[in-house]
């Protein structure tokens, strides 16, 4: 099976709400890249919400899905955190952070009105905002001499990369951005040039 080098996202913020019993569930939605962004965020909920009972909240990160956790924040085992993540997953997001700020209304829900609630809560915030899908990209530096400029170049023009910054003076760099599907290709044509040192940076 081939690399699929798409990946869905959002961008804005976006919050939702849920009552029941006298409860309330306010969901926060935001857009994160990082475990750095992930603490800014609960911190900044946390304090702004700070008489709330509950901040429980899921989050997924990275291209590849490889950062995830749920926290219940208190609630019972299984009862928020796990619903918050079960929407991240049925719309198939990464990058974001979802919190639910529960205010405790005095009634209890029982377990089975928990998940609904937290589930419910996340729903309404993520219908709000369009979900867009991005392309995963592969960043590399280009090391060579001033002559091989135009060689070097014409790959730049003929694949359209997408140049991030660019010193030409004898010594020479660029780093560009090029979607993962095609960097092996353009990775050889640059291979081919001798006196062109091409170096995988990372991918974003």
């Amino acid at each position: 099976m081939l690399f699929e080098d798409v990946y869905k996202t959002i961008e804005v913020q976006s919050d939702g709400l849920y009552k029941s019993k006298g409860s309330k569930f306010i969901s926060l939605v935001f857009p994160v890249k990082s475990l750095e962004e992930v603490k800014l965020k609960l911190e900044e909920v946390r304090n702004s919400y700070h008489d709330a009972r509950h901040h429980c909240y899921a989050y997924m990160i990275g291209y590849d899905k490889s950062a995830s956790r749920m926290n219940d924040d208190g609630e019972p085992s299984g009862s928020a955190g796990r619903p918050i993540m079960g929407q991240i997953l049925s719309h198939d997001l990464t990058n974001v952070l979802v919190i639910v700020v529960r205010y405790f209304g005095g009634t209890k829900l029982g377990i089975r009105g928990l998940i609904d609630a937290y589930k419910y809560a996340t729903l309404d915030a993520l219908n709000k905002i369009p979900i867009v899908e991005k392309t995963v990209n592969e960043i590399y530096s280009v090391d060579f001499e001033y002559p091989l400029m135009n060689q070097v170049m014409k790959i730049v023009k003929d694949d359209q990369l997408n140049i991030l910054s660019q010193n030409f003076e004898m010594k020479c760099n660029l780093t560009f951005e090029i979607r993962k599907l095609s960097a092996e290709k353009v990775f050889s044509q640059f291979q081919k040039i001798n006196g062109v040192k091409i170096n995988y940076l990372r991918t974003i």
